[in-house]
């Protein structure tokens, strides 16, 4: 009863904000839209309609919020009115009141916010859908003032995702009995993907073990900040971490009026992407806008800053070697490549005719070869790779759902920053030494140390399994490999004293040439 009643509030509020009016264009049955105008009598549809859309995403809730702020980095696929507005969700959901942050607070350290903190601004700087972020002071172990934002979850969350995810499960299951594609996108397993994604922001703890990973892996590419996480005053409901300063991202005139080089940082957001995903396998999962600023301190001028790690994707060595050698051969434009890495990584039948295959990636990818990237329909893009999975039966991996999003936010933001980058050229040299460093010397040379200490403690065992193992072995199938063997030895033996025999022959055959000269038979 409890999704039928949030499925009726979700349509109910759908309509109250006249959202019926953008989805019901396409349709030519008179009837629905009297029927939607019936039941929402009385609304008021003065305000813009992109200010519509984005205040019924916030009354529906976190995960529709989350929906609005993809779609806000989407440009190319929504008219700029909507554009604008999904963009305030970014980082301008309505705040709670700071006095339930000062609770929730209170509540986690279980004490007073006044030793907590040696200053608090009840005031958030950010609201988003999770939680909140007020800026505060610490007193470090030095005796150090430092300043800190603290990140607030807001109350009673839980519940409210339970409910939207509970109703989005139904609906999965809907679209997998009924739909003709439904078993081939896995929309069980992908809702399973991001219902666990999004559980796991709402512990911030694992989100600030996440942000300390992250930090660890970019100390060294001089690219982008992450803040430092004060771990004594982290708790499930609240994360304390450094201060940031910088410009948002988005705020693209105020960067280039800084002297910002704003072709140069959309290149490296590719860099830094295509960096956590392939060297890492652990990449930054939320990369709107909203989460990115930008230092114009004189030390780190240029470089990116990263917030919110609510999200983080992980990738195995597998999936990036897989994900790496389809990229690469992108590049070259080598579809037989791309057909066979789908065959071998069982993406489509082993049946499937690889020339066909090939044919039907070829037609969707090469139009788009060396061409800007505002000159690029993404949205064409996927709809014709689509027709072609559909045909070729080809299976949606539910763990690359995570990096295909992020991927889109990626291609929004270089949109936004640089509109004539070119991703595939930004990225190729990056993947091709990438490619070198798995497959070359250097590769070989890391595994055998990694596996070193494996090998040395196994080593030892090695006489005990041999024995156990023949122990094991039946007396007959153990007697027919000791003959083999036998046997083998014999052949093996024969070999050598012919090679010895032959050997000594020409040694003496040389030792008379050099003594008596060429012998003449007549």
């Amino acid at each position: 009863m409890t999704r039928v009643a949030r499925a009726v509030t979700i349509v109910w509020i759908a309509m109250r904000y006249g959202l019926d009016e953008l989805v019901l264009t396409s349709f030519q049955h008179p009837w629905l839209r009297l029927t939607a105008r019936i039941a929402s009598m009385g609304r008021d549809l003065s305000a813009p309609r992109g200010q519509r859309l984005r205040e019924a995403l916030q009354k529906l809730g976190p995960i529709f919020v989350k929906f609005g702020q993809v779609l806000s980095t989407r440009r190319d696929l929504l008219p700029l009115d909507l554009a604008d507005e999904l963009a305030l969700l970014q980082d301008q959901v309505p705040p709670f009141p700071g006095e339930v942050a000062v609770a929730t607070i209170e509540r986690a350290f279980r004490k007073p916010i006044g030793e907590v903190f040696t200053s608090f601004d009840r005031t958030p700087v950010a609201s988003a859908s999770i939680a909140q972020v007020h800026f505060a002071t610490v007193r470090d172990e030095n005796g150090r003032e430092r300043e800190v934002a603290v990140k607030v979850l807001r109350p009673g969350m839980l519940k409210v995702i339970d409910q939207d995810m509970a109703l989005i499960r139904m609906m999965a299951g809907w679209v997998e009995r009924l739909a003709p594609d439904g078993k081939r996108l896995k929309p069980r397993e992908v809702v399973a993907e991001f219902d666990k994604y999004l559980h796991d922001e709402l512990d911030l703890v694992r989100e600030a073990a996440g942000a300390a990973q992250l930090r660890r892996n970019m100390a060294g590419l001089g690219l982008v900040m992450i803040p430092e996480m004060f771990w004594d005053l982290i708790r499930p409901e609240v994360l304390v971490m450094e201060r940031m300063k910088g410009v948002p991202v988005n705020q693209i005139e105020r960067l280039r009026a800084a002297g910002v080089d704003i072709p140069k940082l959309a290149r490296d957001g590719v860099t830094i992407f295509f960096t956590q995903v392939f060297r890492d396998g652990f990449f930054h999962a939320d990369m709107h806008p909203g989460n990115i600023m930008v230092s114009i301190e004189p030390a780190t001028f240029g470089r990116y800053i990263s917030l919110d790690f609510g999200i983080v994707g992980t990738l195995t060595q597998v999936d990036k070697e897989y994900l790496a050698q389809n990229f690469a051969a992108f590049f070259r434009r080598d579809y037989k490549r791309v057909a066979e890495l789908h065959v071998e990584s069982g993406w489509v039948p082993a049946d499937t005719r690889i020339d066909e295959l090939e044919a039907g990636i070829r037609s969707v990818c090469e139009p788009y070869f060396d061409r800007p990237l505002k000159d690029i329909s993404l949205g064409m893009v996927l709809l014709r790779l689509f027709q072609i999975s559909r045909r070729f039966n080809v299976v949606i991996q539910p763990q690359l759902v995570l990096l295909q999003k992020t991927l889109l936010n990626v291609e929004g933001l270089g949109r936004q920053l640089d509109p004539d980058l070119d991703l595939w050229h930004t990225a190729k040299p990056f993947l091709e030494k990438w490619m070198h460093e798995q497959i070359g010397p250097k590769r070989l040379w890391t595994e055998l140390k990694e596996q070193a200490p494996y090998y040395a403690k196994m080593l030892p065992d090695l006489p005990r399994l041999l024995h156990g193992y023949l122990q094991q072995r039946p007396v007959d199938a153990l007697r027919a490999e000791l003959q083999a063997l036998t046997l083998a030895q014999q052949q093996t033996n024969r070999l050598l004293r012919r090679i010895v025999v032959g050997g000594v022959v020409v040694l003496l055959a040389l030792v008379a040439l050099v003594l008596f000269g060429p012998v003449r038979i007549f």
